[in-house]
């Protein structure tokens, strides 16, 4: 049950606007959707969720939701109508691009690259498209630029003499995969990125508000700011990422999940992921072969979304915000909560989002401050989950190749009472530092620290393979 307190919870109603859609609801459902809005009115009011919001069940919308300003100058309330950029989730159309050629005849995931894309050098040879699908390719992280356009992309690519480890081996998450598979589909299809989008998917599947590459600045675009209300530049130089509104999202989840795009078949292969690391889709939990649950989430540049779609619960949650508080998991739970009749906690604001900056700035204040927050507003900040804000502290630090600073943030979450796959997670992310520092020796010693502390972790094992290779 939902606790009384949210009840009480009141949001100005000038920031919230509701659909049009009317739908006729039961005493029950009525009380769930009630429900539903005092979790949705309290994240408002706690400043962590700006954005649309949709639940449905048994395939009809329950709840469907606007909450807060479509800019930073709060000009503009949003609308279920506006387009937002949902990050990674845009990758699941190319993934399903591919898998709709496999189905056509014109590919084999087995496939090296190289059949398709000559120019790249001699590791193409090695890699398979099936290694592109699922982050196994070996191709390492480059340095992010805010201007990597797709001709320094492939620039990149034609110059990197060879690969991070032997493909299939490990993982590393990175949108170099993801601008290859754009470039395969363009060269079978004989089509533009966006064209066979549109033709082979947002067409068939209703969704005619979704647009390949709309501008971020463009009418129907929610701005995305911070949370001082500053807008965020987009900072996207690669091409080919989707904006849509809700209920494209919507369409799109609930036509890939029920086999209409692609059969179950490709679904399952497309699903399929390297241990401890994402596929195309996100994360997907099977019964044998049948989909249990469907869930993935995206951010780019203050734009955040998340869906999680449960066909043997017939429920579907959709979010999508342009003021980043990465507490979209922590709503969804809730609202599982509330469907399924149980107490639920509403989440409290970000430690991350609230540190990072600070430690980028000056690593030993950001530290002291953190421990401030850890020991005196526990009541506004959630520590629940404290190994995780501190990992994604010392990422932020290393995209920004502050490799001795993120090493050390690596260390104080190694300090964290937590589960051993998660401790192995930070020795590998300080392995990885050092070898951006190129300090090899030391970078060898934490992959090792990895695996002892998590025997399953194959990335961890991938890595020290492609060490002794070397030796």
């Amino acid at each position: 049950m939902l606790s009384s307190t949210y009840a009480q919870v009141r949001t100005p109603d000038k920031l919230v606007r509701t659909s049009n859609k009317q739908v006729r609801t039961s005493n029950n459902q009525a009380g769930t959707v009630n429900k539903i809005d005092s979790v949705m009115r309290l994240a408002s009011k706690r400043g962590i969720f700006n954005g649309n919001i949709l639940v449905a069940v048994r395939g009809k919308i329950i709840y469907e939701r606007s909450f807060g300003y479509a800019d930073g100058g709060r000009q503009r309330l949003l609308s279920p109508e506006m387009r937002f950029d949902i990050g990674s989730i845009s990758k699941e159309f190319n993934g399903t691009g591919i898998m709709i050629l496999k189905e056509r005849g014109l590919l084999d995931l087995d496939d090296p690259i190289e059949k398709y894309l000559p120019g790249l050098p001699q590791w193409s040879q090695q890699v398979k498209i099936r290694n592109l699908i699922n982050y196994t390719s070996g191709i390492p992280l480059f340095a992010p630029t805010a201007t990597e356009t797709d001709s320094l992309i492939w620039q990149n690519l034609t110059g990197l003499k060879k690969l991070e480890f032997d493909p299939g081996t490990a993982y590393i998450y990175n949108h170099y995969n993801v601008y290859l598979q754009m470039r395969i589909i363009e060269k079978l299809s004989g089509l533009s990125y966006a064209s066979f989008i549109k033709q082979n998917i947002l067409v068939p599947c209703g969704m005619m508000s979704s647009m390949i590459d709309y501008p971020a600045d463009g009418l129907k675009m929610a701005r995305a700011f911070d949370s001082e209300f500053r807008e965020t530049p987009y900072a996207q130089g690669m091409t080919g990422w989707i904006r849509l509104p809700i209920m494209d999202l919507f369409s799109w989840v609930t036509n890939l999940d029920s086999y209409k795009i692609i059969s179950h078949e490709s679904y399952l292969e497309l699903a399929s992921n390297f241990p401890g690391g994402e596929s195309s889709l996100g994360k997907t939990e099977f019964q044998d072969t049948q989909l249990s649950s469907h869930q993935h989430q995206g951010s780019n540049s203050n734009y955040e979304a998340l869906f999680y779609n449960s066909p043997k619960d017939s429920i579907v949650i959709v979010m999508m915000t342009n003021n980043q508080q990465l507490k979209v998991h922590g709503i969804k739970s809730a609202l599982l909560g509330v469907l399924n009749g149980e107490t639920v906690t509403v989440p409290k604001k970000s430690v991350y989002l609230e540190v990072r900056e600070k430690m980028l700035a000056d690593l030993q204040k950001g530290l002291v401050y953190y421990k401030v927050l850890k020991d005196h507003h526990q009541d506004q900040y959630d520590f629940s989950f404290e190994i995780g804000d501190v990992i994604s502290t010392g990422k932020y630090l290393q995209r920004r190749k502050k490799f001795n600073d993120a090493i050390s943030v690596f260390k104080q979450a190694l300090m964290l009472r937590a589960k051993p796959q998660d401790l192995s997670y930070a020795y590998e992310l300080i392995a990885e530092c050092y070898l951006k520092l190129d300090l090899k020796e030391l970078a060898a010693a934490n992959y090792q620290k990895a695996l002892e502390m998590d025997p399953n972790n194959k990335n961890a094992e991938g890595m020290l393979a492609a060490f002794k290779k070397l030796d």
